[in-house]
């Protein structure tokens, strides 16, 4: 009798195991990557306008996540399906390795970190559970593996020549998208210069210096420090752009941003947010820091979502286009929707027609409107990631 106890109890622990494991990452997900469906406005004109274009988006963390990018999902914002539904042509994947509990956009501490049990409950490798450096390489080699099984229809851009080659493919009609890998906050350094190198051989040509925490490198909008950049940081940004790694100040401190911008040689990127001039966030970028982001060349990635534009209509995504359109030129903003990021949306990545409608009713040109669905972008991450300090980089222009 104790012995069929004992296999009784083990059977419903193993079952709850099985349960726990296959449906508990999905039902996480889906309360933290919502599509709130609201009214959207396509005209024929936007959806022949949008399949025209060469779109890029700086920032979606989806590789965090336990499902298929080569499959529709019935969560999130992206998969493959979906970025050819919209016409992308570049998507950049960003390695998420540490959010701390209780995450705000005020003051967070690094001491706790939500992503460990998430990678138990995902069944990633043991060597990701205590490793932030292996959950980036872990999201790279998820890339790598979901382009090999695409049947051609993903590539992972490494260099400017892979991303001709994209582009020109695109242009004679193949059904391809570009996936790009980035990193939110080089906490996954663990603190050591080497692992940049380590980060680069595998395929990363973006960070982020912080994410919702100061760390090694830098200080972070929502740290309790908010300081600059540490003697590392200064070192790291240096190397990035001496091998072809796009510096991205999102989430970064006024303070680090500040130091960033004076010792930029290369374009800079805010890959993904707002601007505090139509939605005053404090991880939303002041004037004079899209000022010196446009003095470098850069690009500010404008995000869908209501902490970045106090909407989630995608008029909203366009007025603060038009407020960095207004206030440096058209040549420096584009899209970075943050989509998969813990982020509630009114479309995913199929609908991006509608934030080509949204610029086409506030009076964007056609040719700017290129621009700011990929064309800025897709410019300075061709230059970016050349390596060699000065190679591609565009004239610094006044502002």
């Amino acid at each position: 009798m104790m012995r069929k106890i004992l296999l009784g109890g083990l059977a419903v622990i193993l079952l709850a195991a099985i349960l726990f494991f296959t449906l508990a990452p999905g039902i996480v997900e889906r309360g933290m990557n919502k599509v709130v469906a609201i009214p959207l406005k396509i005209t024929p004109r936007a959806q022949a306008l949008n399949g025209k274009l060469q779109i890029a988006d700086m920032h979606a963390d989806t590789l965090l996540w336990q499902r298929s990018l080569l499959t529709h999902a019935d969560r999130g914002q992206v998969d493959l399906p979906r970025l050819l539904a919209g016409n992308y042509a570049l998507q950049v994947f960003s390695s998420v390795t540490k959010t701390p509990k209780g995450q705000n956009y005020d003051a967070n501490s690094g001491d706790t970190d939500n992503i460990t049990a998430l990678t138990i409950a995902d069944l990633q490798p043991p060597r990701t559970w205590g490793s932030l450096l292996q959950r980036s390489l872990w999201h790279a080699q998820k890339l790598d593996r979901y382009a090999a099984a695409s049947n051609g229809q993903l590539r992972v851009i490494r260099t400017a020549s892979d991303l001709d080659r994209l582009l020109a493919d695109r242009a004679r009609g193949k059904k391809v998208v570009g996936g790009m890998l980035s990193i939110e906050g080089l906490q996954d350094l663990e603190g050591k210069f080497a692992n940049l190198e380590i980060l680069y051989r595998a395929g990363f040509r973006m960070a982020g210096l912080a994410h919702f925490f100061d760390n090694d490198v830098a200080g972070s909008m929502h740290g309790q420090a908010k300081g600059g950049l540490t003697p590392l940081g200064r070192q790291i940004v240096r190397r990035m752009e001496a091998i072809g790694m796009v510096v991205d100040i999102a989430h970064s401190s006024h303070a680090t941003i500040a130091e960033v911008l004076a010792m930029a040689r290369r374009p800079i990127v805010a890959s993904h947010g707002g601007v505090q001039a139509t939605c005053k966030v404090n991880r939303n970028l002041t004037d004079d820091e899209i000022r010196g982001i446009a003095r470098t060349g850069g690009v500010i990635g404008i995000g869908y979502w209501d902490a970045a534009i106090c909407s989630t209509k995608p008029e909203a995504a366009a007025a603060a286009i038009a407020h960095v359109r207004d206030l440096v030129g058209i040549d420096h903003v584009g899209l970075g929707s943050d989509f998969d990021g813990a982020v509630t949306t009114g479309f995913d990545s199929s609908q991006i027609a509608a934030v080509t409608q949204a610029l086409i009713d506030r009076g964007f040109s056609d040719a700017d409107i290129a621009k700011v669905m990929g064309g800025n972008v897709l410019r300075v991450l061709r230059a970016g990631i050349a390596p060699g300090i000065d190679a591609g980089a565009p004239g610094k222009r006044p502002v």
